[in-house]
């Protein structure tokens, strides 16, 4: 495998992942160019609804990959990574099932305690996407990263990092592994404005002072980004259990396209392609886990331990299960 040795990157994407990623190694002293055709914020990060979510990610998302304890790792990693507001207001379920999802709470052995609400954490975090971009790119760009509106091609030299979505091409033989999930976010004028995000199975409510933020559908399969009616009234009916009457207040739907590997956990580390490493396939936790693929992308450049993590994030792993069936 090839390292870094004071060469450039190229990093194509300039989501969560990808900015994260630049910065870093910016900050480390590479040369970076970021490469992405989409106008900022054009992308699933810019549509996410930035949950720093541990716990009910892994009470109410089996299939999402992580345990607690890797996902809380990644979120302890943001408030030294980049100075940028989050907030810390905490999560409580609001749905059915109230006695397994206190149950699963213990199992894990979540901080949670009983409220008139329900079972609340202050464990999940949130943080606004469209600021925290904002202010990465900025970044980034005193760190020395360069930014250009195009997408990697077979002239740039050097190593590159592939931190692009689902529907993305690119040198990788791996990119084949993973699968689109279109989902499907309403932005309410006149809900809720703070407070801790509202949890139920299937949907969740942030509160925010321009539009609180209500989420998301999960669409395996598709890759567009057209709003379909149909699922933004589903998303709205299950958000009268978080919000009795929110269907009479004004939204506004957004759809993004996150990529999901077969196991819920992104791929970060080499390719089988020389000179190439891989940072995709976030699914819904890709403002969660930037800081700690960054760091574990970092690590591989400069021949470092990439940290505990690394093996369960290898590309490799794929590979291991494919022979052994």
């Amino acid at each position: 495998m090839a390292s870094l040795n004071g060469g450039r990157v190229t990093v194509a994407g300039a989501g969560a992942l990808g900015l994260c990623i630049a910065l870093e190694l910016a900050r480390r002293g590479t040369a970076v160019t970021v490469c992405d055709p989409a106008p900022v914020g054009d992308n699933a990060s810019g549509v996410a609804a930035g949950m720093l979510a541990p716990v009910f990610e892994s009470v109410l998302d089996p299939d999402g990959g992580g345990d607690l304890d890797f996902l809380r790792a990644a979120r302890d990693l943001w408030p030294a990574f980049a100075d940028v507001p989050i907030d810390r207001s905490g999560a409580v379920y609001r749905g059915d099932s109230g006695s397994a999802v206190r149950e699963r709470l213990d199992a894990l052995g979540a901080d949670w305690r009983e409220t008139p609400d329900g079972p609340f954490s202050p464990e999940d975090w949130r943080l606004d996407p469209g600021a925290v971009m904002t202010r990465l790119y900025a970044m980034a760009g005193r760190a020395g990263v360069t930014f250009e509106d195009r997408a990697v091609s077979a002239d740039d030299t050097g190593l590159l990092v592939l931190a692009t979505g689902a529907n993305a091409a690119g040198p990788a033989p791996e990119l084949a592994r993973l699968t689109p999930i279109k989902g499907h976010i309403l932005r309410v004028a006149g809900g809720p404005q703070t407070g801790p995000v509202l949890r139920a199975e299937g949907v969740y409510l942030c509160p925010d002072p321009a539009a609180a933020v209500l989420g998301a559908t999960m669409e395996p399969g598709l890759d567009d980004r057209r709003v379909d009616p149909g699922q933004a009234a589903r998303l709205l009916a299950l958000g009268e259990r978080l919000w009795p009457g929110i269907s009479a207040l004004r939204v506004r739907a957004e759809v993004g396209v996150r990529a999901a590997t077969p196991d819920g956990l992104p791929m970060v580390g080499w390719s089988a392609t020389p000179n190439v490493l891989l940072a995709v396939g976030a699914r819904r936790n890709g403002w969660l886990l930037a800081p700690l693929v960054a760091r574990t992308i970092a690590a591989y450049l400069a021949d470092e331990d990439p940290g505990p993590h690394a093996a369960r994030l290898d590309p490799r792993r794929f590979d291991d299960k494919e022979t052994r069936a």
